[in-house]
């Protein structure tokens, strides 16, 4: 597998790794890029993860994409997700998550573990 993020069948099949470990985040909880990428058994695939997602962009969609934020708590600004950013903290937002004033979800209360789903 690469990982360059093409548009392959090794990276097809490693983005629905992805989804299915996204999938198993609750409402209320978030994980970072890299906690995906791990718990899918890929470590090191966090910026994978993250084209997994953004591919998910305008699709109407069962994965909760909006629950994958960066290690630092926060919501990973692109000037390529063309509003997507302000709709993922809503979401965030709707699921009871708040956000501090640098703009930081709190990991330790909010952060999703893997082994309780």
């Amino acid at each position: 597998m690469t990982q360059s993020g093409s548009t392959s069948a090794p990276s097809t099949s490693l983005y629905q790794r992805f989804y299915e470990v996204v999938r198993r985040i609750p409402p209320g909880r978030v994980a970072t890029y890299g906690q995906v990428a791990r718990v899918a058994g890929y470590p090191g695939y966090a910026r994978q993860v993250g084209y997994a997602l953004f591919r998910l962009q305008g699709q109407n969609t069962d994965i909760p994409w909006h629950r994958v934020i960066n290690a630092q708590g926060c919501i990973s600004y692109s000037p390529f997700r063309l509003g997507y950013d302000d709709l993922q903290k809503a979401l965030l937002q709707a699921e009871g998550i708040p956000f501090d004033a640098e703009g930081r979800v709190d990991l330790q209360q909010f952060g999703w573990d893997p082994r309780q789903t």
